[in-house]
């Protein structure tokens, strides 16, 4: 488990469906890279996934009410 780059967010969105621009993309791997350095000791260790592209996702959904 190593931090994502920019080119590996932007793959991982166009697969997704979610295509981000390059700046996106950057910023994406800027936040979640500490969150991958924090859990590099126990890699693969843990039941989860983190998901780049869904960061978009959930920033383009529209709250209903």
């Amino acid at each position: 488990m190593t931090r994502p780059t920019t080119r590996e967010i932007m793959a991982a969105a166009q697969v997704a469906g979610v295509p981000v621009e390059d700046e996106i993309a950057t910023r994406i791997s800027n936040s979640i890279g500490p969150a991958f350095d924090g859990f590099a000791a126990i890699a693969g260790t843990l039941p989860f996934d983190l998901e780049p592209a869904l960061y978009v996702v959930a920033q383009n959904a529209k709250v209903s009410k």
